[in-house]
This record gives structure tokens, C-alpha cells and sequence, in this order.
């Protein structure tokens, strides 16, 4: 049988990966994105991709762990979104034909693909199972968005922290103590993933750590009492 030759372990990654959307894809479908890519290596702090630029092609993030972010007033970031591996990042605005609205960076060493856009393109016009899980997540995506704006401007200082803490665990899991948070944002971060100042993420962390719902050492966060930590972020 006929199996498709990877040129490296990085486009493996994002094609065969359990999250991949090209996961299911037929062997000579997978072979196009193998024939049509690039790979590029970043250090933790690097800039993907700015605002503003020109999409060069899809981008997979085949390694390591980046945020998304767009700068705010007095160029306070907001982090949008945070992206593991075989996740895509940029697509909106290759699909738009548009520029970036917000920019990347990587919070760890990572390593991206890049499929060329016309391969990727003619692939999704002769690939019906391709295009309707494109549809699926860009319909989830923007399902995730939604809910995080309404938590960002309606939720309490708690109820946002709380959340946050959630979508970390769930987008990067735990680590094999089925407790600590598989990410280590700086305090920043954590504010900018909860639109709020780091003075005030940096109170209410230790304020769950006196209630026992984490516990934290440095930038390892531990999620002690997971049901507590949920109802917090549901009552806002």
C-alpha cells in the first residue's frame, strides 16, 4: 500500500497530529502538502508574524507553544488566542486575502510550516472532506471568540482569571501530574489573556492559591480544585 514519504518530522507533525485537520486526508493529498512546504524555526520571544503583513502561505505550528495578540491602547497587549501544535495560525487572513490583524510570537522554541497558498487552495476545491472541516473550524473558532469577548468585558476580575486558567489547561493539558498547567506564562501574560493590569492578575492568583483552588511555584501553576476553578469562571 502506498504511504506518504514525509521530507521531515515538521510536516509530519502537522498533517498526522490527532488535532490536525489533514490528518484523514487520502495519501496523494497529503503528498502535496509535503511537496508544497516550508518549515522555519523560531526562539522563544521571536515574532512569527506581524500585523499588518501579508500572509506568505498557511501556516501549521508543527512545535512549541505561541500566542496571538494585538496591541491595544498605549500598546498594551491583548492576547486573542493561544495556539498548541497542528493548530493553524493566521488563517483568517489567508483566507480573506487579507493582511494579519494581529500578531505572533512564540512563547517557547517552535517550528512552524508554511503550505503554499495555490497547492493549499487547489487542494480545498477537490477535497470536500478538507473544506467541511474547514468550515468546522472556523465555525468553532469563531464560536470561541464570541464567548470570550462577552467573558472579557462582562465577567469580574475572578471570573476572567478563572477562565483563562481553563483555556490554558485546555488547549495544553496538564503535565503527568494531572495537575500543573502544560504552559508557563509570565504573570503578564496571564493578564493579557484576562484583559486586566498585571498587578491585578498577580493579586487574584494569590488569592486562589489562599483559597486552595491552585497552587503556584514561579510560573508553574497547579490546579488543585478544578470544580471550584469552574464554578469561579461560570459566576464571573
Amino acid at each position: 500500500m502506498k504511504t506518504t514519504l514525509y521530507k521531515n518530522h515538521y510536516i509530519q507533525s502537522c498533517i498526522e497530529d490527532p488535532g490536525s485537520i489533514f490528518r484523514n486526508l487520502k495519501v496523494s493529498e497529503r503528498d502535496i502538502l509535503v511537496r508544497n512546504h516550508s518549515y522555519a524555526h523560531y526562539r522563544k520571544g521571536e515574532i512569527i508574524f506581524k500585523e499588518g503583513e501579508k500572509p506568505p502561505g498557511l501556516i501549521s505550528l508543527a512545535s512549541g507553544k505561541v500566542k496571538i495578540f494585538k496591541e491595544g491602547v498605549g500598546g498594551r497587549e491583548q492576547i486573542l488566542r493561544m495556539v498548541r501544535p497542528a493548530n493553524l495560525l493566521g488563517f483568517r487572513a489567508m483566507f480573506a486575502v487579507a493582511s494579519y490583524s494581529a500578531s505572533a510570537i512564540a512563547i517557547e522554541d517552535s517550528t512552524i510550516c508554511i503550505i503554499e497558498k495555490d497547492a493549499f487552495f487547489n487542494l480545498v476545491k477537490n477535497s470536500p472532506d478538507l473544506s467541511i472541516k474547514i468550515i468546522k473550524m472556523l465555525s468553532l473558532e469563531l464560536g470561541f471568540s464570541n464567548s470570550r469577548t462577552v467573558s472579557l468585558t462582562q465577567k469580574h476580575i475572578r471570573g476572567r482569571l478563572a477562565e483563562s486558567l481553563i483555556v490554558l489547561k485546555d488547549t495544553y493539558g496538564y503535565e503527568k501530574d494531572g495537575k500543573t498547567i502544560r504552559a508557563y506564562l509570565s504573570r503578564e501574560d496571564i493578564a493579557n489573556l484576562s484583559n486586566m493590569t498585571t498587578s491585578n492578575a498577580i493579586r487574584t492568583l494569590s488569592t486562589f492559591a489562599s483559597e486552595n483552588v491552585i497552587s503556584i511555584d514561579g510560573r508553574k501553576i497547579k490546579i488543585l480544585d478544578p470544580p471550584k476553578l469552574s464554578r469561579i469562571s461560570t459566576l464571573g
